[in-house]
């Protein structure tokens, strides 16, 4: 599991999982949100703009992120 540091107001889904070099763009974000192959916290996430706090669990394919 990756651990990923973010502030005291977190990040945007988007961001992250660019941050993460998961995606390439934020086209590239529309699509895999589209294909529901996020999950954060064990949900389905769509929206590349839901904000993520320390904490929070994000999986995608076999990449799997923690907050901190």
């Amino acid at each position: 599991m990756e651990e990923v540091a973010v502030g005291e107001r977190g990040i945007r889904l988007g961001q992250l999982l660019k941050l993460a070099g998961l995606v390439e763009s934020g086209g590239s974000v529309k699509i895999l949100l589209a294909e529901a192959s996020v999950e954060v916290n064990g949900r389905s996430e769509t929206r590349r703009g839901a904000q993520l706090k320390r904490g929070d669990n994000i999986r995608c394919g076999e990449h799997r992120i923690r907050l901190t």
